[in-house]
């Protein structure tokens, strides 16, 4: 059950489970921004890793998606997802410490490395999955656009200051510490997560529905939403160019660029805050020019932000790669701000964990492709080529949505107005209920981050 709101309701900062969501997001965000550069930077300089095996780890990493990301849905929808984050938080933070205590051993090789960020990558599909669809039961529908701005706010000044630390712990402690500060950020989010009193209900056993009729069910209302799969097109193309790009960053920051460690964290620092700026000005913009010309304004700006990093090979680097990636940044986040909003209003609850997997498979499985892309053509056409073919792919991302109704709608609809069948695919109540209605079997739901 959905617990009372509190005495000022709407206010998200006295929502007590909210805040305690919201630290335990900022713990493990932390942790995440200090450790971003940690295993990249361990790999190129210590393991003297190359082009294809960057690629190879960035395919690993994202690879989750597409084992289970459609099954990790309807999983996460017949089990408490409060539950199922603590567990991967933990599970997480555990093996990430396997990295720093085989480094202290000397014993740590890229295969070591490789499988621990495929087991860290299928347990962030389970928790992405229960957090998206969670923040949906944890709070009313008229604050979910407020939670998820403040959550990315929260992210984007861990992120803005977590690189910046970073670099300076690599120089001065190692790798192995920083690593270690990840899986403690892990941790702490664990703690903060297990004090939320909010509790769901969970469908019982005899009610549920073979797994892939419910897996089916979260499918078909993803991608039978007119405005919905063109969003998820959209999202999947710039994933896929900017991972290839991201998978050879750091050995294009490092070897090409010749940027030191403090430099590179600086770089991302300063990108984490663009994303906060876009955090704090994605609703002030929806309101002002409406929310679907925000998403393809945000867009276009993203797609453009990725020619940012090979012309700092014929610019002036730093300042490029400043200008570039806060500028990137603040457009990313305020186009997921939105458009995560609006598969969270649009879905019905029972459906929140089977809509968040689907729309996650279709979005990030399509980042291990990008990173494995990324590594063949780097080994055979060079770092700073690949990088302009992934900007340029990037573009074919606006096509979806340049040629859609986005132009037209200040307010995207809370339920598709035209869909297929002349009639919705699943009837919901205008106010999310904090459980589902008795029935068969649950349906399972899907999301994108």
């Amino acid at each position: 059950m959905k617990a009372d709101p509190p005495p000022d309701a709407s206010s998200l900062f006295h929502h007590v489970d909210f805040r305690r969501l919201w630290i335990g997001d900022t713990g493990s965000q932390l942790g995440t921004a200090l450790g971003y550069l940690a295993i990249p930077y361990l790999a190129v300089t210590a393991l003297h890793a190359n082009a294809f095996q960057m690629g190879l780890l960035g395919t690993v990493a994202g690879m989750g998606f597409l084992i289970i990301g459609l099954p990790a849905g309807a999983l996460v929808d017949r089990r408490s997802k409060r539950r199922v984050m603590i567990v991967a938080d933990i599970c997480r933070g555990a093996l990430l410490l396997t990295v720093t205590i085989a480094w202290w051993l000397h014993v740590l090789t890229f295969t070591q490395i490789l499988v621990v960020a495929s087991a860290v990558g299928v347990l962030t599909v389970f928790f992405d999955v229960s957090y998206q669809s969670y923040l949906p039961l944890l709070v009313s529908r008229d604050q979910v656009v407020d939670g998820n701005a403040k959550l990315q706010a929260s992210q984007s000044v861990s992120q803005s200051a977590g690189p910046a630390v970073g670099g300076l712990l690599l120089k001065l402690i190692g790798p192995a510490v920083v690593i270690a500060t990840n899986a403690a950020g892990y941790l702490v989010s664990a703690y903060f997560l297990g004090r939320i009193q909010h509790r769901e209900t969970v469908s019982e056993p005899s009610s549920r529905r073979p797994l892939v009729t419910e897996i089916g069910e979260g499918f078909s209302f993803v991608v039978r939403h007119h405005l919905l799969r063109r969003l998820i097109a959209c999202t999947g193309i710039i994933n896929y160019a900017s991972s290839g790009a991201g998978s050879l960053l750091v050995l294009y920051l490092v070897r090409d660029l010749h940027l030191a460690p403090l430099t590179i964290g600086a770089l991302d620092s300063a990108a984490a805050l663009g994303g906060l700026l876009g955090a704090l000005l994605a609703t002030r913009l929806a309101r002002r020019i409406g929310e679907g010309p925000a998403i393809l304004a945000t867009s276009a700006v993203a797609a453009a932000a990725a020619f940012i990093n090979p012309l700092a090979s014929v610019l002036p680097a730093i300042p490029t790669l400043l200008i570039g990636g806060f500028a990137g940044m603040a457009a990313i986040v305020t186009y997921n701000i939105a458009t995560v909003s609006f598969r969270q209003r649009l879905c019905p609850p029972e459906l929140l964990g089977r809509m968040n997997a689907t729309a996650r498979f279709l979005v990030w499985g399509t980042m291990p492709l990008g990173s494995i892309t990324a590594g063949v053509l780097g080994s055979h056409l060079g770092v700073l080529t690949t990088l302009w073919i992934m900007a340029a792919t990037g573009c074919l991302a606006l096509l979806p949505v340049v040629l859609s109704p986005l132009w037209t709608l200040r307010t995207l609809p809370a339920e598709d107005p035209t869909p297929p069948s002349g009639e919705n695919l699943l009837p919901r109540s205008d106010k999310i209920r904090s459980e589902p209605e008795p029935r068969s079997a649950d349906p399972f739901e899907v999301g994108e981050r």
